[in-house]
């Protein structure tokens, strides 16, 4: 029962102006410390985005804080229940980017594609002139997808700008982007438009909250997510299954790290197949000699055996700053 959850998971992004990116991101890290809040958050000059989990009450003082910095008042939050923390640590990191694309040049808040809340795109994605266009890797859509969702063969998001170069024959389709939490796709429609598409959408606050508000119609499959889950429920109106296991190839949506570390392919793999092959995604990967022992999820937790959460709170001075 959602009332017996204690805890909270935050999918967030914000696209704003940062002038002194590393300062902040020590500020935001502290905080972040101070109030037992963990996940991965990126700061970049061009924004902050992050999932981060922790007690209602820690979430509640972290979306406060984000919200009391004029330049991330309109951050806007999807956030789920949980049982317990979804990370084990805090990292705040510096990036060029708040989401890797190699489209640096490209400001959403100067234009990006028209944001369709979910139930406009519940109601515009069946229509006989609408291409929907899934910007994710293949891990994440291989797992789950809109019905008829156009699939683009990429193992990282900042391959989409060369992939694009296939869509030529829709510019003349209004085309609906959607992607996790929205963030991809402010960049992809971004793009889109400055390649010659007209009308261009994207789903705001993508699939977790048109799950969350539209009841995930016609999502097929799990949403990859990027914490401790992995993957998560979606549809509550036609759920299915669209993964198949990597070695049976019968319906399976469990996501595994294949056991061999030095493989660690990241595959689904069903519950029958995982016991066979030890966690394993072949019979070479289970005859390998630096197999991790498998306990049935195929999530390999990296030891936390000396963890400390203020580790890389401050940088390292530069010479300038020694003289």
């Amino acid at each position: 029962m959602e009332q017996n959850k204690d805890y909270q998971i935050l999918l967030y992004y914000c696209y704003a102006k940062i002038e002194n990116p590393e300062e902040y991101r020590e500020q935001h890290h502290l905080f972040c410390v101070e109030n037992n809040i963990r996940g991965r958050i990126i700061i970049s000059d061009e924004g902050l985005n992050g999932t981060v989990s922790g007690l209602k009450e820690d979430c509640e003082k972290y979306m406060a804080y984000i919200h009391a910095d004029p330049r991330f008042a309109k951050t806007e939050f999807k956030i789920d229940a949980h049982e317990t923390h979804a990370f084990t640590k805090i990292h705040v990191r510096y990036k060029p980017e708040i989401v890797h694309s190699s489209l640096r040049h490209l400001d959403p808040n100067v234009r990006t594609g028209k944001h369709l809340e979910p139930e406009e795109f519940k109601k515009l994605k069946d229509q006989e002139d609408v291409v929907i266009l899934d910007v994710r890797s293949n891990y994440e859509h291989e797992l789950g997808r809109f019905k008829n969702a156009l699939t683009l063969d990429i193992d990282n998001f900042r391959d989409f700008p060369e992939k694009v170069k296939e869509l030529e024959h829709l510019k003349n389709k209004k085309v609906l982007t959607y992607c996790t939490g929205g963030i991809k796709c402010e960049k992809a429609s971004a793009f889109l438009l400055e390649q010659g598409f007209e009308d261009v959408y994207q789903l705001h606050g993508g699939i977790i909250k048109y799950g969350m508000e539209a009841g995930g119609e016609d999502f097929e499959g799990k949403c990859y997510v990027f914490d401790n889950r992995i993957a998560v429920d979606v549809n509550k109106v036609n759920p299915t299954i669209v993964s198949r296991c990597h070695i049976c190839d019968t319906p399976s949506d469990r996501m595994v790290n294949c056991a061999n570390p030095t493989c660690n392919i990241h595959v689904p793999i069903c519950e029958k197949c995982g016991w066979e092959l030890e966690g394993a995604c072949s019979v070479d990967c289970k005859d390998n000699p630096e197999k991790r022992p498998y306990d049935g999820t195929g999530y390999y937790q990296k030891k936390t055996n000396g963890y400390n959460p203020y580790k890389g709170l401050q940088r390292k001075p530069n010479k300038e700053q020694i003289q």
